[in-house]
């Protein structure tokens, strides 16, 4: 399994927290309400892995996914429980919405939050390592976790790079993932960003 040093680990989880960080400036705004996230922990697993930790008691899961390429390749996927997705919604369009409305809502919400949290992940990433990334249109997804993972047309081989997002709200504490799906060579090119983002970091 690909691994990361202790310094290239903590260097990344450091970069995500400020693009989370910028995401929940954003949706603070758009939710009226002060949002916090945090990235507490990243990992790297293979598929089989990432989906036995997404799908551990069968819940179904909403996913949104943009394809990025530019300094490396990977496809992005912002996922939550799908008994969530709608709370999320609910808090973006307010306590009056009735319920039929809010589902018809709910596919265009989710995305718009995701390309909120996919596109300041990615962003941060692009510009501390002085890179050219560009997205696609994101796409919404609800299945199994095997399901969303797969979605993407990446080869059951790829390596997932999965960051656990605390996503908390006022009177909310939801828990979501953001996924990176890397094939080795992409993960060999996030790792040399990484290095030299070290370097610059240390002056050398």
């Amino acid at each position: 399994m690909f691994n990361l040093s202790e310094l290239q680990h903590d260097a990344l989880l450091e970069i995500f927290n400020i693009g989370v960080g910028h995401a929940a400036s954003a949706m603070s705004d758009i939710v009226k309400e002060e949002v916090t996230m945090s990235v507490p922990s990243i990992s790297f697993l293979n598929r089989a892995e990432a989906a036995s930790m997404l799908g551990q008691d069968g819940a179904r899961i909403c996913g949104i996914s943009q394809h990025f390429e530019g300094a490396f390749k990977t496809e992005a996927l912002l996922m939550f429980p799908e008994e969530k997705s709608l709370e999320i919604v609910r808090l973006m369009v307010g306590e009056a919405m009735p319920m039929a409305e809010l589902t018809e809502m709910e596919q265009e919400a989710m995305s718009e939050i995701g390309n909120i949290i996919l596109n300041s992940c990615i962003g941060t990433l692009a510009n501390i390592f002085g890179q050219q990334l560009s997205g696609s249109l994101p796409m919404y997804h609800v299945g199994s976790s095997e399901e969303i993972l797969t979605a993407s047309g990446s080869p059951a081989d790829a390596i997932v790079l999965m960051l656990h997002i605390d996503f908390i709200l006022e009177k909310h504490e939801i828990h979501g993932y953001v996924a990176f799906i890397l094939d080795m060579s992409a993960l060999h090119d996030l790792q040399d960003q990484v290095d030299r983002y070290l370097a610059k970091a240390m002056g050398g």
